[in-house]
Formats: structure tokens, C-alpha cells, sequence
């Protein structure tokens, strides 16, 4: 093999960075600035380009601009606040950073309906009641790496968004809402606008070397 031929494809050190810097944006999302519905088809179409359980391709996106929509769903949205209450009573006094999570969350609360296009990942079709972790874990696996994919697609393009899932709790008031049918599933909410500076940094995690196994546990 040649040295050429050897050389990673891509740029690394671009790449690893805007992996390790795509966070979730809350407090940073410009409130102000529309999002245009080009931008968000272009990153559509690359979460497209994400392995799907089978080639189904059951992805589905509802993208929510309307202001008095927006605001409705930020209503039903708001009701999820218990669960994220109960979940932040868990913690710990020292974990901070955790903490500043949990505060970054509350201020998306208070101000999603402000947010320019509110963006809710969908499959068709429902997983049946009592549905074996292997039929779950391919039904979600296909969306949730096309969801990835939207998040680093609106990261290269200057624009932040947040992967959340309390609205579905209530998901069938928001399908009232927005006439989504009965077959179609959510499977999250993003709320997206370009972000204030792009200086995100990787976040403290542990050392892969203490996460991982080889061979056997």
C-alpha cells in the first residue's frame, strides 16, 4: 500500500472537532434570526444519507415555523417540566456540570416557542405494546443516527440544536396539534436556529479506557 493511499480520507483534526463540538445548544440559539427552509432541506438531505434497520426508510420530518403553532407546542411541551424536575432531584450537590444542564434545559422550557423552527423527527408506523427490545432498539437505531446526522449537518452550517424528548409524554396532544396521524411516531423534538458564536467546546467526559471492554466484561 502506498503512503498516499494510506491517508485518511478526510480532514482529521476538522472532522474530530466538529464531532466533538456539535453540542446540545439551548441558551446559545439566536432567538431572532429566521432559519431558512433551504437550510433545513440541505441538512434533511444528508440525515437521509444514515443507515436505516432493513433500507425501510421510514424517517419522517415535520419542521414547525408557524408562530401560533410553535407556541402550542411549546405549551404541551412545558407539561414535560414535572419529569425533568424529578430527574434533577436526583442530583448530586456537587455535580455541576449536570446542574448546568439541568438549567440550560429549564431556560428551553421558557423560551421554545421563541425558537425559529422547532424540528420533530418522526417513523411511520407504531411499535405494538410489549415490543421486544431488538424490534425497539431497529426502529429507533434508524432514526436516531438520522437525527445525528441533522445535528452535525446544522452544526457545519453555523446553526445549534438540542435532541429532546420530554413532549413525549403528551405526544398525542402535539399530533392534534399538527396533524400527525395515528400511524406516524414521534421520536423527538429539536429545536434549531442559527447559535451565538460557534465556539463550542468538547464537554468533560471519562477516558474510553474506563468505559470500555475487550473481548469479555
Amino acid at each position: 500500500m502506498s503512503a498516499k493511499s494510506a491517508e485518511p480520507p478526510f480532514d482529521l483534526a476538522e472532522t474530530d472537532r466538529l464531532l466533538s463540538t456539535t453540542r446540545a445548544v439551548r441558551r446559545r440559539l439566536d432567538l431572532d434570526r429566521p432559519v431558512e427552509r433551504s437550510v433545513l432541506l440541505d441538512c434533511i438531505r444528508l440525515a437521509q444519507q444514515a443507515p436505516t434497520a432493513s433500507n425501510t426508510q421510514t424517517w419522517r420530518w415535520l419542521v414547525v415555523q408557524d408562530p401560533d403553532k410553535r407556541a402550542s407546542v411549546a405549551d404541551v411541551y412545558r407539561r414535560g417540566a414535572v419529569f425533568l424536575e424529578e430527574a434533577r432531584a436526583q442530583l448530586t450537590p456537587d455535580d455541576a456540570q449536570s446542574h448546568r444542564v439541568y438549567d440550560s434545559a429549564e431556560y428551553l422550557i421558557e423560551h421554545l416557542h421563541r425558537v425559529p423552527a422547532l424540528v420533530i423527527p418522526c417513523v411511520e408506523g407504531r411499535l405494538p405494546p410489549g415490543a421486544p427490545n431488538g424490534m425497539a432498539a431497529a426502529v429507533y437505531g434508524s432514526i436516531f443516527g438520522a437525527i445525528w446526522s441533522f445535528q452535525l449537518a446544522l452544526r457545519s452550517r453555523g446553526l445549534g440544536s438540542a435532541l429532546t424528548t420530554l413532549h413525549l409524554f403528551t405526544e398525542k396532544d402535539v399530533a392534534e396539534i399538527l396533524g400527525i396521524p395515528e400511524n406516524v411516531m414521534q421520536c423527538a423534538l429539536l429545536p434549531v436556529a442559527y447559535t451565538i458564536g460557534t465556539d463550542f467546546k468538547p464537554a468533560q467526559r471519562p477516558p474510553p479506557e474506563s468505559i470500555t471492554h475487550f473481548d469479555r466484561w
